[in-house]
């Protein structure tokens, strides 16, 4: 594959390309049409490919280029999305049956700015039903394969976002984090992910699961593709009451400064527990990548994460349920039978056991802040090993799917239930070339921290830069 294809470019060097009349948006736009339709028949990442209408209007970028209009930032770049957010006239399926033909009558705010920086629509990603699953398995639409492997599981539930985006099928995509939907794909995948803080971004015509776990965020090739979504994307909306009136900061600036002299905590438990070698040796030669770029490295002695990842669970579960009662009363037959499951086991929480753990947010969230007192981030595996195969997770035909599902989730859910921002880099490979990834941990509204230090990182390593070839 030639390295001057512009598919193979990060979003901030094709927008740069575009806006300096270097390349053109139809050549950026057919660049990945072409790639999507060589990939997508073993790799399943698309949900729709609208080749005609980018053309169309990878053309009209392009005119108005030459008559020195630019819309925005990133005026004329290709991109697809997590078929879960709403875009007018578009039908949008949420990766499922009962979703399959509905057409959206409105825009989520999300994806709206990113289309008034200039964007063209490429068409829309895979994703597991309903966002409710972290393998990316379908029983509707299939299961989205590893760009690496095919053989082995993306991650999801942001499924089609990982794989694409690893694959170079589109510069960039949306994903969705609840439990860990950006993290676990981006891990998986081998490809740069930024689980928001909440509020930070706005859900509004974004498909809800949890309506106090769901966070909006990039999927991309680089911490400062990140950045640049991120930066577009954040910021008050009247549509979502939950979202933060700060002043948004400047994220690229972040990626441009130095690392040195910042403090990263490592976790003494929890975290670094039960982790297969190849992560672990991984996570090592992490910390002496900091080391070198002049970050101070500290152990930290988080409060029992355990009972984190258990409250995620129960709200989650909760919040789901109740999202979805009056379509699993009227029609159950129309769900996947796993995701049901999960739906139906959101009925036998009592109200008293969700508003406890409601309301032990809070201090969770405070006694977490005093134990990282001292540093900038912390620095954790996304899951204790690589992608497992497509097979050994499905949980209708593997005895110990459940299971395994189990431990590769347990690193990403205390995040979601703190609330805080959590960026997910590539680190490293194992001999069998399947990618890993580590996140960086921050406080609330801290994003710019962790941009910072994963640009740091990838400034000093190629993991970011390697692309998959197809079988």
């Amino acid at each position: 594959m030639s390295a001057t294809e512009p598919a193979l470019l990060s979003l901030t060097d094709v927008a740069r390309a575009i806006a300096q009349k270097k390349i053109s948006s139809r050549e950026a736009t057919q660049s990945c049409l072409d790639r999507a339709a060589k990939w997508q028949p073993s790799h399943n990442a698309y949900m729709s490919i609208e080749s005609e209408a980018a053309l169309t209007a990878a053309d009209a970028a392009d005119a108005a280029l030459a008559k020195g209009h630019s819309q925005g930032a990133l005026h004329g770049v290709p991109l697809a999305h997590k078929d879960m957010y709403y875009d007018k006239g578009h039908v949008v399926t949420c990766g499922s049956q009962i979703r399959h033909d509905w057409v959206a009558t409105t825009t989520s705010t999300a994806l709206q700015r990113l289309k008034d920086a200039g964007t063209v629509r490429l068409g829309s990603l895979q994703m597991v039903e309903f966002a409710y699953g972290p393998t990316g398995h379908n029983s509707h639409y299939g299961a989205v394969h590893n760009p690496w492997h095919v053989d082995h599981v993306t991650g999801g539930s942001s499924s089609g976002s990982g794989s694409a985006v690893g694959a170079r099928l589109t510069f960039a995509a949306l994903g969705s984090d609840t439990g860990g939907s950006i993290r676990m794909p981006a891990h998986f995948c081998g490809v740069s992910g930024l689980k928001t803080t909440v509020g930070l971004v706005s859900r509004a015509g974004a498909m809800p699961l949890s309506q106090s776990l769901d966070t909006v965020g990039p999927l991309a090739r680089t911490a400062e593709d990140c950045a640049l979504l991120t930066g577009l994307m954040a910021g008050a909306d009247p549509l979502d009451p939950t979202t933060s009136t700060r002043v948004v900061p400047d994220y690229l600036a972040a990626t441009r400064a130095s690392a040195k002299g910042m403090t990263v905590g490592i976790p003494k438990a929890f975290y670094v527990d039960d982790l297969d070698a190849e992560t672990a040796r991984i996570l090592d030669d992490t910390i002496a990548t900091l080391k070198r770029e002049g970050v101070n490295i500290v152990e930290v002695d988080l409060p029992d994460q355990r009972q984190l990842t258990a409250a995620c669970q129960l709200v989650l579960a909760t919040e789901a349920a109740a999202l979805h009662k009056r379509w699993m009363i009227e029609r159950p037959q129309d769900y996947g039978a796993q995701v049901l499951m999960r739906l139906q086991n959101g009925f036998a929480i009592p109200g008293v056991s969700y508003l406890e753990a409601l309301r032990w947010r809070g201090p969770a969230l405070a006694a977490y802040l005093a134990a990282v007192t001292g540093t900038d981030a912390v620095l954790a595996p996304v899951s204790p090993a690589p992608a497992p195969t497509i097979a050994e997770t499905d949980v209708g035909n593997s005895m110990g799917a459940e299971a395994l599902i189990q431990r590769l989730t347990r690193f990403t859910r205390p995040i979601n239930y703190l609330g805080v921002p959590a960026l997910s880099i590539p680190t490293g490979f194992t001999a069998s070339q399947l990618p890993v990834g580590m996140q960086l941990i921050g406080r609330p509204f801290d994003e710019a921290t962790l941009l910072t230090l994963g640009a740091a990182f990838q400034r000093a390593t190629d993991f970011h830069t390697r692309c998959p070839e197809l079988a």
